[in-house]
Parts: C-alpha cells; sequence; structure tokens
C-alpha cells in the first residue's frame, strides 16, 4: 500500500513540473521599450559667427552685451509656431563697424549697445522667399522694440537691402545660415537707429572696387599694349617705305640732270 502510494506521489511530480514549466514559458514576451528620438540640432550662433565670415566684431558685440545668450535661447526653440516664430539675425560684417567712426561706436552706454545689437535681431524666421513681400508691408519689428528701430526692407530685381534710422541702406550680402527657425544673413553696414544715435554718426564712405584688369594675349602682354604695338610697327614699316620711295625717285632725277 504505501508502495503504491509513493508510485503514486511521484507520477502526480512527474506530470506537474512540465506544467508548471509550460506555464512560464507560455508568458507574453515583454516588448522592447522604443528608442528615445535624437535631440533636436540647434544651430551654435557662437560657432557659426567665429568661422562663416568675417563677424568678429558683430560676435564681440553681442558677447559684451550678453544679446548673445537671448538669441541663442531663441535659436534652441524649435517648436516654430505662435509662441516661439523663430529669429533672423542681421550680422554687420567687420567693413561695416570699421566704416563707422569708432568714438561713436565707443561712447555708447551699455544699454545703448545692448540696444544697438538688439536692433538687428528680428523675432521671427524670415526666409528669403519673404523679403519681396516685407518689402511691401512695411516696416520689420526687431528686438529692441519701438518703431525707431524698426527695420524698413528694400527688393529690387532681386537684391535685397534693409535700412534703420541713419542707414538708409544695409546691403544684403550674403546668405549665412537659414534653416527652420533661425536665419542669418550678412550685412556691408550697420543699422544705426535714431533711438541710440539722435544725431548722425559719420561713417566713411564705401572703398570702390578695383577696375578690371585688361585682358591678356597669349604672350603675356595686355591687349591694349599688343594693339598700340602693332599699330605702331605698321607706321614705322609703312614710313620706312616711303623713305625708300623718295630716295629712289631723287636718284633717279639726278640721273636725268647728268645726262
Amino acid at each position: 500500500m504505501e508502495l503504491k502510494s509513493a508510485v503514486l506521489a511521484i507520477a502526480v511530480l512527474c506530470l506537474a513540473l512540465p506544467l508548471a514549466a509550460l506555464s512560464q514559458s507560455a508568458q507574453p514576451p515583454v516588448a522592447d521599450t522604443p528608442a528615445p528620438a535624437p535631440a533636436p540640432h540647434h544651430v551654435n550662433l557662437t560657432d557659426l559667427l567665429s568661422l562663416a565670415g568675417p563677424y568678429g566684431t558683430f560676435l564681440d558685440y553681442l558677447e559684451r552685451t550678453d544679446v548673445l545668450r537671448t538669441l541663442q535661447s531663441m535659436a534652441n526653440a524649435t517648436d516654430v509656431d505662435a509662441s516661439h516664430p523663430g529669429l533672423t539675425v542681421f550680422a554687420p560684417e567687420d567693413s561695416a563697424f570699421a566704416a563707422v567712426d569708432a568714438a561713436a561706436l565707443s561712447n555708447l552706454t551699455s544699454d545703448e549697445l545692448r540696444t544697438l545689437m538688439l536692433c538687428h535681431a528680428a523675432p521671427r524666421y524670415l526666409p528669403l522667399s519673404s523679403f519681396a513681400a516685407l518689402a511691401a508691408s512695411g516696416p520689420v519689428a526687431t528686438l529692441a522694440g519701438g518703431s525707431q528701430c524698426a527695420v524698413n526692407v528694400t527688393y529690387a530685381a532681386g537684391r535685397i537691402s534693409v535700412a534703420s534710422g541713419w542707414t538708409s541702406k544695409a546691403r544684403l550680402v550674403t546668405s549665412v545660415y537659414s534653416t527652420r527657425p533661425v536665419a542669418v544673413y550678412a550685412l556691408d553696414a550697420v543699422l544705426l537707429p535714431r533711438q541710440v544715435f539722435p544725431a548722425e554718426p559719420a561713417v566713411a564712405a564705401p572703398v570702390p572696387a578695383p577696375a578690371p584688369s585688361p585682358p591678356v594675349t597669349s604672350d603675356g602682354a595686355p591687349a591694349g599694349a599688343t594693339e598700340r604695338g602693332a599699330s605702331k610697327s605698321l607706321s614705322c614699316r609703312l614710313g620706312d617705305a616711303g623713305g625708300a620711295l623718295v630716295a629712289y625717285l631723287s636718284l633717279l632725277g639726278f640721273g636725268f640732270l647728268m645726262m
């Protein structure tokens, strides 16, 4: 009797173990956790202005006035909507700052210099395709606020220029960077708003472009010089031929007289 009970217990145990293992293996697999989305790319304005061209003076003023921090914060706002419509920066080249009277800039207070820098940025993304409409719609507000720091856009035959205060025309030289939500454009003149400069500061006239060099011929001489040389050579040859003819006629006449 005891043997039968032992055999029965062993049989029950043998049946229970596979069922338990089967129930554990039948559990649904754990779903894989999706990988986090990559962080959005933010343009680094310091690197951009340092490496993209001659904007060292502008970058130095942005850092000194702490306006760079404001602009970078706006550039990092990737959700371009009503609350974060983007950023557009008008960056004067180093030659543009060099043309402005040094005393006019050095005499500005820290607040005035900060306002001047804020006048070079608009609180929205402005692609190149929007400037034709901006020229017809009126002034563009800047981060400085106020009508005296607004920017007027001119668009003619594909050429874009902006004006503000004493600066009647600052030509948009090139698009340094333009990817939503940030655009950076180079200017050949500094915007001089009346809010910062009650009197017009002295600005040097732009240096005229050098005259184009004359084309060079295959022998390395300027084309004009070659033509002048050829003309002179022809004149000399004609002169020599004329002299020989006169000498011949004189000799012929002398022979007749001797006869």
